[in-house]
């Protein structure tokens, strides 16, 4: 019969204290009876010796020092799994809350996983076409990778999300094999609404399994959400063989609630007030993306973050670069500018795609093409740079060329409609043709065999005049 302990030594925020625990590990999950009958649901979140300290998923008003009765259940947090997940939506913490009913099970599984074999693991290779030129060309999300978007407050990184899961595929397949796990973090309604909204009424809501969590929902469900999704991930990947891509927006407002809960159980704190584990606890949930050698199917995934005061040096995205493989960051300037997305294109970079890019996988011409428009668009800057200082008449006439490309670069290349979905051959004969702006001697990055094929202004000719 399982020990229950009645009364509690302490009640501190959303924690709660019980002294003389007998038996109890860490992460273990306990149900809290109140004096009115009522349950809520706990989990052990600090011991020292038999004093144990456990956070109330549903907070503590209304709990009596007397007569509150504790119980330890003796497992970790569990989520209930099977390919019913897909089209489903569920709370941060794994409760159905689109009115279906429960998830019948195939297998329950531990929300905090286990670290993968970094032996088992094989390298990233092939990508995910996610219909976004910039992203697709530029800084290409390879299967398998973490590829986080660095963003900042009222950027169109909602919009984009959306984008992407309305868009994102396998590279020749439309469909199969392939799923979203979409994790909201301290949303507010509407947002939450806007999400759910737009993939119901663009038909991808079936292959998407979302997890929402409110600005108002407990922190300890906002900590678990990314835990929920990622098992759902891992599940459907290493178990069922299908290819996953993960989104969690917003990683600041889980590392917010890791700062709140840090505070309250008194532990020291670190940089800006967060935990000096905040690495370790970013790791472990980016690490949980990957290809392994005993499944077919992979995890990926695009986490998205907003930079307090558009600092990348703040402590999240910061601590974030060292662990993902790249970046892709957003730009105020170009959003005021009209374009969107407004994805900035020299801090952005993509460490894996030079191995899941080229012949077999994207075209045979990708590299080259990415590695000419990243330096043109380098050129571009330096031409602005001394336009500002002695003006556009006085620069010679390849640097207002430059100038002219970038201009077209922004207008053509990166500006495109939240509802225009381009393949890879689409995204990289744009390219060639927007190079087309620039002389033949300025494209120094490329061999003459492939300028010889790809060289013609006459295309650019036909594509602004078709556009005007």
């Amino acid at each position: 019969m399982a020990i229950k302990y009645k009364g509690l030594s302490e009640i501190n925020g959303s924690l709660i204290v019980l002294d003389n625990v007998e038996g109890a590990a860490y992460d273990e999950v306990a149900s809290i009876r109140l004096s009115d009958g009522t349950t809520r649901t706990g989990r052990i979140v600090e011991i020292e010796g038999r004093r144990a300290v456990l956070q109330v998923f549903e907070g503590t008003n209304g709990l009596s020092l007397d007569n509150t009765v504790t119980g330890f259940t003796g497992k970790p947090l569990e989520m209930p799994l099977s390919e019913e997940l897909l089209g489903r939506v569920f709370s941060g913490a794994g409760k159905p809350i689109d009115g279906l009913g429960d998830i019948y099970a195939e297998k329950f599984a531990d929300v905090n996983g286990a670290p993968i074999n970094p032996v088992s693991r094989s390298y990233p290779r092939n990508y995910i076409n996610t219909g976004i030129s910039s992203i697709d060309a530029l800084m290409t999300l390879i299967r398998g990778q973490k590829l986080p978007i660095f963003s900042g407050s009222g950027l169109s990184h909602n919009k984009l999300a959306v984008q992407i899961v309305r868009q994102a595929k396998l590279a020749g397949d439309s469909s199969g094999g392939f799923a979203v796990v979409f994790a909201a973090m301290g949303v507010k309604n509407d947002v939450a609404d806007y999400f759910r909204r737009s993939f119901e009424e663009s038909g991808v809501l079936q292959r998407v399994v979302m997890f929402l969590n409110l600005s108002d929902d407990p922190i300890i469900e906002r900590i678990l959400t990314p835990k929920c999704a990622l098992t759902a991930a891992e599940y459907l990947a290493f178990e069922k063989n299908m290819h996953i891509l993960v989104v969690m927006t917003d990683m600041t407002s889980y590392g917010e609630a890791l700062r709140e809960f840090s505070s309250s159980k008194g532990e020291i704190p670190a940089r800006k007030g967060y935990p000096g584990y905040l690495y370790s606890d970013l790791a472990s949930l980016y690490e949980r993306a990957g290809v392994i050698d005993s499944a077919e199917g992979s995890v990926t995934q695009i986490p998205i973050l907003t930079m307090p005061n558009d600092d990348i040096t703040h402590p999240i995205p910061d601590l974030t670069g060292y662990i993902t493989e790249g970046q892709i960051v957003l730009d105020r300037s170009l959003e005021q500018k009209g374009v969107y997305p407004p994805v900035s294109v020299l801090p952005s970079l993509s460490r894996l795609m030079k191995d899941g890019i080229g012949q077999g996988y994207t075209r045979e011409d990708h590299s080259d093409c990415a590695n000419q428009l990243f330096a043109a668009y380098a050129r571009v800057q330096d031409a602005r740079s001394l336009a500002s200082v002695i003006g556009e008449d006085e620069l010679s006439a390849t640097d207002k060329a430059y100038l002219e490309f970038g201009r077209l670069f922004e207008e053509h290349f990166l500006n495109q409609g939240f509802d225009e979905d381009r393949s890879i051959d689409e995204t990289l004969d744009l390219g060639w043709t927007l190079l087309s702006a620039l002389p033949r001697t300025a494209l120094d990055r490329v061999s003459d065999e492939v300028l010889d094929e790809k060289y013609h202004p006459e295309k650019l000719r036909e594509m602004l005049a078709a556009r005007k």
